[in-house]
């Protein structure tokens, strides 16, 4: 959920500052952009030098760079970011930021941001439930800033109570937590599948087709991005999901899809049927490599077990089932047909006599088709783009 978001991590002057390098080692570890500013009083307590290696940025603490005077652009860097989480909240910089004083570039960066902010407060436990402290801490809510609370444990001064830096992992989870359950698809769970699939001749050779999976893994990703808990089937490909929360199961034959596809199919909401499955399969598969033959070599073939059918013939009422058809003649015709056999509630039309569209491109144009025979056009884009598109259609129809 925090593969590339633009994080501004900003740093108070307070020994728990010690605790922002972890913090910015695991907001990396997630994928995030992070950029570091720090308030002067808090370069006592950690070295730029550690965070600056830790995010691989040059960490802030002044409006000029001293060594060329170089202005650091605390609108740019407000506007820059999705999310700025101050760890640790110093009492004197929550006071500032709930006074609106600015006085250093983290108080200008946190009036310039556009975006959420998170505060996790650290403090002795008197200074902490200090009346001051508390009103300061109601009005930054009440500007719907993000209290992430502090824990109960040992201080600094050898006291025990309120005060204690949320530990970093908490304040990733928090965060993650709290932007996911925003999105549209928050608390949702599909299913995608992608690639092709590889019917064996024998142990070398295999029946397939020119699917990349890069539309499939392009929908699992967008999906992901909106919140929602993703699992995606991949037949053979090279392709790579974003989201390390995107759940990846391997297949290789239409059967191992189908298997796959049925032991998923009744937790998820919504099922975005993205993969090349073969509709034929050899009837029998060597054991050994079939050797070369001077008169050539007839394979008999089967059919495959129309995946798509067969969920749809499963299908709950609430439950989404998204299918695709690549035509090349007669296309709208037969994608409805297609829509209308298989019970779908949406298809994604694309033709190989579209240029720029089909297999192993970047980019696709397609037409969505819904049950009630709604159709929309879409030009040629790339192949994140369509798959947002497909996906807004998705929510539109979940919600219906």
């Amino acid at each position: 959920m925090l593969e590339n978001k633009k994080i501004i991590l900003g740093v108070c002057g307070s020994i728990a500052a010690y605790k922002s390098a972890t913090l910015v080692r695991l907001l990396v570890k997630a994928g995030a952009d992070v950029q570091v500013v720090m308030t002067p009083d808090a370069t006592n307590f950690i070295t730029p030098l550690t965070l600056s290696t830790l995010s691989k940025r040059p960490v802030y603490s002044e409006y000029f760079k001293p060594e060329t005077g170089e202005w650091n652009n605390h609108v740019e860097l407000g506007l820059w970011a999705d999310a700025v989480i101050i760890a640790p909240a110093s009492a004197n910089t929550m006071a500032k930021m709930a006074g609106g004083l600015v006085d250093n570039l983290l108080t200008a960066v946190y009036l310039s941001a556009k975006c959420p902010v998170y505060f996790a407060p650290a403090m002795d436990l008197d200074m902490w439930k200090h009346e001051t402290t508390q009103h300061n801490i109601a009005a930054l809510q009440s500007f719907e800033n993000i209290l992430i609370p502090p824990g109960n444990g040992e201080l600094a001064s050898g006291l025990h109570g309120e005060g204690r830096m949320a530990e970093p992992e908490e304040i990733v989870a928090f965060l993650t937590n709290d932007i996911k359950k925003k999105l549209p698809l928050f608390g949702q769970n599909m299913l995608v599948t992608a690639g092709p699939t590889y019917e064996a001749i024998d142990p070398v050779r295999f029946i397939g087709n020119h699917s990349s999976g890069k539309m499939g893994f392009a929908l699992a990703d967008e999906l992901s991005s909106l919140g929602a808990d993703v699992t995606l089937i991949a037949g053979p490909t090279a392709q790579r999901s974003i989201f390390k929360s995107i759940k990846r199961i391997d297949v290789v034959s239409a059967a191992d899809m189908l298997n796959a596809c049925l032991a998923n199919f009744d937790k998820a909401d919504a099922c975005v049927m993205c993969a090349a499955v073969a509709d034929y399969t050899p009837v029998t598969v060597a054991s050994q490599k079939i050797k070369k033959h001077v008169d050539g070599l007839s394979i008999e073939l089967k059919k495959t077990t129309d995946i798509l059918k067969t969920l749809g013939q499963q299908k709950r009422t609430g439950q989404l089932l998204v299918g695709f058809a690549l035509e090349t003649e007669n296309e709208e015709q037969y994608a409805i047909d297609k829509l209308k056999k298989k019970n779908l509630d949406l298809i994604v039309l694309n033709s190989l006599n579209d240029a720029g569209a089909g297999f192993k491109n970047d980019t696709n144009k397609v037409t969505l088709i819904d049950r009630n025979l709604h159709k929309t056009t879409f030009e040629l884009k790339n192949k994140t783009e369509v798959a947002r598109d497909i996906c807004l259609r998705v929510i539109e129809l979940l919600k219906k």
